[in-house]
């Protein structure tokens, strides 16, 4: 498998791929950013695969754009979820089966916690390790990170900052 390196040379070696992914899968954390937006044939197989993990995952969690690779796989049909605002419209254009809910910083509906961007993800992991490990263990990684974490998974100020004019 190919190494990927990054600008503070952290070195990410992968251990599955989509064909082989681990077996005793829980939780399917989907990252937003460059890689997840596009035409829809370069999205294939993350999208396949999202789409073919689900059923055995405990848990999946979206953060900003990652949400559209879950949209894009069905698997978010039908429910509640959120996504970045500064592609709002993009995302939520994609699949209208799903009812994206703009004034949240993260939503919970089942086993599907999405949120808006990158913070909002911050956010929406401290409460998902809340809600498995405790609210105590998630202060502790938040204050080691040195985060003011946002509990109140509403509280959404860019919701406004990137709206277009519509009252959310």
């Amino acid at each position: 498998m190919n190494t990927t390196g990054s600008q503070v040379a952290t070195l990410v070696v992968p251990t599955h791929t989509y064909d082989n992914p681990p077996k005793d899968l829980e939780v399917l954390l989907v990252p937003g950013g460059i890689g997840t937006t596009g035409e829809a044939h370069a999205l294939a197989g993350p999208v396949s695969f999202i789409k073919d993990i689900y059923p055995k995952l405990a848990y999946l969690i979206t953060i900003c754009t990652g949400a559209e690779l879950a949209a894009r796989s069905g698997v978010l049909d039908g429910k509640r979820a959120t996504a970045n605002k500064d592609t709002w419209k993009t995302t939520t254009a994609l699949r209208p089966q799903v009812n994206w809910v703009r004034m949240a910083r993260y939503v919970v509906d089942g086993n599907c916690w999405t949120s808006g961007g990158v913070s909002a993800g911050i956010d929406a992991t401290l409460a998902w390790i809340a809600h498995i490990y405790g609210e105590e263990v998630a202060r502790r990684g938040a204050n080691f990170m040195e985060y003011e974490w946002r509990d109140d998974r509403n509280w959404d100020p860019f919701a406004y900052m990137f709206g277009d004019g519509v009252t959310v």
